[in-house]
C-alpha cells in the first residue's frame, strides 16, 4: 500500500517571502514611527503623537516584544526543536506496522495530526520567546473561535467526522469501498481528507464532512461472474468435467484472488452458434474486474488443451456454379 502524497508541494516563491517581509517592516513602522531613520527628532515625536491620538497607544505591541540576540536564538532554537520533533515523530509512527485496518487509519490520523497542531504549537511557542503575553492570547480564543466558527465551520466538521470515521471503524485503510460511485482502496485517512486510491492508480481526495452513502465492500466477499461458450458438438459431459479441473488449478494458482474453487452454475444459454455456461467464483471485491479475466483466461488454456472448441462466427459460401 503507497501511502505516498500523489500531490506535489506547492513551492513558496522568493517574491512571496519579500513581499512578506516588506509588510513586516511597515507594520514595525506603523506601530513605532520612532523607529523611521533618517527622520529629525522632532519629527519623529510629532508622528508619535499624531498616532497615539489616531490609533492610541500602538508602540506598546513593539515594546512589549523583546527584539534582541537572545530572543532571537530563543526563536530560532524553538524551530529547530519543533522541527527535530516532528520529524522523530512522523519517523517513530512510520515504523509502526499495525496489523489491522484500524490500527492503520489511527496511524494515518495521528501523523495527519501532527502535521496540522505542529505548527500552532511552534507559533505560540516563539511568540511567547520574543515577550508576547501567551495568557492574554489563550484568554481570547473563546472570541476568535467565535468569530471564526462561521467560516471555519466545514474545516471543524471536518476534523470531527475523520475522528469518528476511525473510532466507529465506518472503514479502514486498506478497505475497498465506494462513495459517490468512485471504488477504490482506502490509503490514508487524515484529520482533514481522506485519500483513496482507484483501479486505475487514480487517487480521489474527499473531506471527511463529504462522505456520506459509504459502500464498505471490504466487509462481505463478492461473487465474480463470466460467461464462456463451446460448440454445439462438443460433449456437455466432458466439457464440465475440464472445467471442474481447471476451476481446481485456479484456485491453486490464484489463492489471493479465488477464495474458494469457482463453480459452474450450468448451462446459461443455448445460443446461435454455441453452448453458454456461467461460472461464477467468491472473491474479494477488489478483484471484482480482475477475477473474470482470469477465469477467462483459464478456461480458454484448459479447452485447448482438451481440444474443446468455443464457437466462432462462420459464414458459409456457395458455388452457384458447382450447384448446377
Amino acid at each position: 500500500m503507497d501511502n505516498k502524497n500523489p500531490l506535489p508541494f506547492k513551492k513558496t516563491k522568493p517574491g512571496t517571502i519579500i513581499k512578506w517581509v516588506i509588510i513586516l517592516i511597515i507594520f514595525i513602522f506603523v506601530t513605532n514611527p520612532a523607529l523611521i531613520p533618517f527622520l529629525p527628532k522632532d519629527v519623529k515625536a510629532s508622528l508619535s503623537d499624531t498616532w497615539k491620538r489616531v490609533f492610541g497607544d500602538v508602540q506598546s505591541i513593539g515594546s512589549s516584544m523583546k527584539f534582541n540576540w537572545n530572543s532571537l536564538f530563543s526563536v530560532i532554537a524553538v524551530i529547530i526543536i519543533m522541527a527535530l520533533f516532528t520529524n522523530l515523530a512522523s519517523f517513530i509512527i512510520e515504523k509502526i506496522k499495525p496489523k489491522t485496518g484500524k490500527g492503520l487509519s489511527t496511524q494515518t490520523l495521528v501523523r495527519s495530526l501532527i502535521r496540522y497542531i505542529s505548527p500552532i504549537v511552534t507559533v505560540i511557542w516563539c511568540l511567547s520567546a520574543v515577550g508576547i503575553d501567551i495568557s492574554a492570547l489563550i484568554a481570547g480564543v473563546g472570541i476568535l473561535t467565535l468569530a471564526v466558527s462561521f467560516g471555519a465551520q466545514s474545516l471543524i466538521e471536518d476534523v470531527v467526522t475523520g475522528i469518528f470515521l476511525v473510532f466507529e471503524n465506518q472503514f479502514s485503510v486498506g478497505d475497498y469501498i465506494e462513495v459517490d460511485g468512485f471504488r477504490g482502496t482506502v490509503t490514508s485517512i487524515g484529520i482533514r481528507v481522506t485519500t483513496i486510491k482507484g483501479p486505475g492508480d487514480n487517487y480521489k481526495i474527499m473531506n471527511n464532512s463529504d462522505i456520506r452513502n459509504i459502500l464498505n465492500r471490504s466487509k462481505e466477499t463478492s461473487i465474480a461472474t463470466t460467461l464462456v461458450s463451446v460448440a454445439y458438438h462438443e460433449d456437455i459431459e466432458n466439457v464440465e468435467e475440464v472445467l471442474k479441473a481447471s476451476f481446481k488449478d485456479m484456485f491453486e494458482k490464484y489463492p489471493e484472488v479465488f477464495l474458494e474453487e469457482p463453480t459452474n452454475l450450468g448451462v446459461e444459454q443455448l445460443a446461435e452458434s454455441g453452448v453458454t455456461f456461467r461460472l461464477a467464483a467468491r472473491i474479494h471485491e477488489k478483484d471484482l474486474f480482475n477475477a473474470p479475466r482470469i477465469m477467462n483466461r483459464e478456461v480458454k488454456i484448459a479447452f485447448d488443451k482438451a481440444g474443446i472448441e468455443i464457437p466462432f462466427p462462420q459464414v458459409v459460401v456457395h458455388d452457384a456454379d458447382a450447384d448446377k
